[in-house]
């Protein structure tokens, strides 16, 4: 069943909403956690967990998402980095799938399968069944990402992304809109429609933030400015 996302006039309310706090930019090192852009488009950074587990003096990165590069329990016994976890991400091969949905953890779990591997859609079936967030990067086969929107778009832990360029966060946006709406999302990818992106009333873009959770950018502040010339940004 599809879900009707009413489109209104181009000037809505909130022109900002379908964006606001979309983008989780990239940091490798702590130094580049301390420094992430303010904007309205800014989420919470996400920062490997070892580069947190190595942190000597006390700071605090404020709310973040931890991808898991090591054991979680290592993580624990650093008491110098002070921080909240939105969630967390791990990425997995088909045979570490099971392992990696069975953690338990404080907070929530976004889980990146290599889409390359096996059946995409009985794999993301899997993920939402152990009640755990799926996710994919923008770069991978379309075929394969309108596999796991079909599978998500109407699932109730929604899914996060991760994309390599500002153009890439419009497709990626597109497509969720298209899989919300029962629209083709093969075309949505190819060919994304910024005008009905910019014509979405704020509910409706409100209904796509449920679902897409946050996009993991490594330049967020070109991603605000593709985001900004696409109009889907206040001047």
């Amino acid at each position: 069943m599809s879900i009707p996302l009413t489109l209104g006039a181009p000037h809505r309310p909130d022109p900002q909403a379908l964006v606001a706090g979309l983008l989780q930019q990239r940091c490798r090192t702590a130094a580049e956690a301390s420094g992430c852009p303010d904007a309205v488009t800014t989420g919470p950074p996400v920062i490997d967990a070892s580069v947190l587990a190595s942190v000597r003096t006390e700071q605090n990165f404020g709310r973040i998402v931890v991808e898991l590069d090591i054991d979680p329990d290592d993580l624990r016994k650093n008491r110098h980095a002070l921080y909240e976890v939105v969630r967390y991400h791990v990425n997995v091969r088909e045979d570490t799938l099971a392992e990696a949905t069975s953690l338990r953890l404080p907070s929530p779990l976004v889980v990146f399968p290599d889409v390359t591997e096996g059946d995409v859609m009985e794999t993301v079936t899997a993920i939402v069944d152990a009640h755990r967030t799926p996710g994919f990067g923008a770069w991978e086969s379309p075929r394969r990402i309108a596999d796991v929107l079909a599978v998500v778009a109407h699932a109730e832990v929604g899914f996060s992304a991760r994309a390599q360029s500002g153009e890439e966060v419009l497709a990626i946006l597109a497509a969720t809109v298209a899989a919300l709406r029962g629209d083709d999302i093969l075309r949505a990818l190819a060919e994304p429609d910024v005008g009905a992106l910019i014509a979405l009333r704020p509910e409706a873009a409100e209904a796509v933030r449920t679902v897409l959770l946050g996009i993991e950018v490594d330049d967020a502040v070109g991603a605000h400015a593709v985001l900004l010339a696409a109009g889907l940004l206040a001047d």
